[in-house]
């Protein structure tokens, strides 16, 4: 990083012929004027490190410094809670305990295995990076930021995190939590992911970096930010860093960062059919890139056009997306699950087959499968409520 100068020495200097300073300039300065104020850096360090070692939580991949295990944790915390990670984490691991492992698996069976936590291309991207590793190095993990990045689904803080936790690389952070304090700390208001404030933090978390142990002061950031310096109601008493905390000498810890108004909440309705070939159920595949459920399996399932009812969507969809005749029954149950801002209402029917062979321009393969087999295929999670469903003692009677 470019030496930091001190804001007030520039202005003595120039101060008739000082011109506007560019934003990334203005911010290194301010960011040092700050940093180098009364051994900053040093009490940071001195007062996160000992917080982190009493208070920090047992959290698996945390338990030695195995780039693999770190990756996989990394990625799965991404816009995901740790308690929902942990499960998932373990059960990957068990699985897949080495790298070399996981670069031989089947992208079904990793998203399977994946299902429920959502965000489907980490779980290909993690494959695809795997294969990488094994083809190109050996199976082992670059220490070079610079090579380590060019793989898919490790971006600037995903890398970062991993070599800073792993190999002690000399390495800054931000993420939610990470952010949230740094904004706190140095008072900085604007909305972090904005461009403007995510480049000021970014300066912000590179220029407090100690010189050892990166990435445990990394790790006490995001802790912190996670126990105490929480989106709500902050415990500023219970703070390491009150002391100096800029928002807290301002009153406005409640307020800072900014942020941006949540976005309008869409509500879909949509219709699934579970159709029958006797004791068969026909599931079918959806294509590659196509969304955040790419490559899954699914009963064939659509929105329903404006003024539709769900009957006579679930008439057309079926007919529409896999070119079979039914006589759609009754209602099995209806479904409702959110996406983002989507509000999602799924009513699922149930119909037997009458005539025609699979044929669709969207999905990419149709299967006739008993309900025994059901578990084995990856879906959605409101796909899998159908399918739990499906094979309820109550359900069977209906069924057969």
């Amino acid at each position: 990083m470019k030496e930091i100068r001190n804001p007030k020495s520039e202005i003595r200097k120039n101060s008739t012929t000082q011109k506007p300073k560019s934003e990334t300039s203005s911010l290194a300065s301010d960011i040092g004027f700050r940093i180098s104020d009364f051994g900053f850096s040093t009490w940071l360090v001195r007062r996160l490190r000992p917080w982190f070692r009493r208070h920090q939580r047992d959290l698996p991949w945390r338990r030695d410094r195995d780039p693999y295990r770190i990756w996989i944790s990394e990625v799965m915390l991404q816009q995901t809670q740790v308690a929902t990670v942990i499960p998932y984490f373990e059960r990957f691991l068990q699985a897949y305990p080495t790298l070399a492992d996981l670069a031989a698996a089947e992208e079904q069976d990793i998203l399977r295995l994946w299902e429920g936590l959502g965000y489907y291309r980490r779980a290909r991207d993690l494959l695809r990076a795997a294969r990488v590793l094994v083809a190109q190095h050996e199976g082992r993990f670059p220490d070079d930021p610079a090579i380590l990045g060019t793989l898919p689904g490790l971006g600037r803080y995903t890398c970062n995190a991993v070599l800073s936790q792993a190999f002690d690389c000399r390495l800054p952070i931000l993420e939610a939590n990470s952010q949230r304090v740094l904004s706190r700390l140095f008072g900085r208001a604007d909305d972090p992911r904005q461009a403007p404030a995510r480049r000021w933090l970014w300066q912000a978390a590179e220029a407090i970096l100690p010189q050892r142990d990166i990435g445990t002061f990394n790790q006490a950031l995001m802790e912190l930010g996670a126990l105490v310096c929480t989106p709500t109601a902050p415990r500023c008493s219970a703070c390491p860093l009150a002391a100096r905390c800029v928002a807290r000498q301002l009153g406005q810890q409640e307020s800072i960062p900014a942020r941006s108004p949540a976005p309008e909440i869409q509500r879909i309705q949509e219709a699934a059919v579970v159709l029958r070939r006797g004791a068969e159920v026909l599931l079918v595949q959806r294509p590659q890139g196509t969304g955040r459920w790419a490559g899954l399996w699914e009963f064939p399932h659509g929105p329903l056009t404006d003024g539709e009812t769900v009957e006579a969507a679930a008439a057309r969809l079926l007919h529409e997306l896999t070119g079979l005749q039914a006589k759609i029954g009754p209602e099995l149950l209806t479904i409702r699950h959110s996406i983002t801002r989507y509000h999602i209402t799924l009513t699922c029917f149930e119909a037997d087959l009458a005539a025609g062979v699979f044929q669709s321009a969207f999905y990419v393969e149709g299967r006739w499968l008993s309900l025994a087999d059901l578990p084995a295929y990856p879906v959605s999670s409101p796909q899998r409520r159908l399918a739990r469903f499906l094979v309820s003692p109550h359900q069977q009677r209906r069924l057969f």
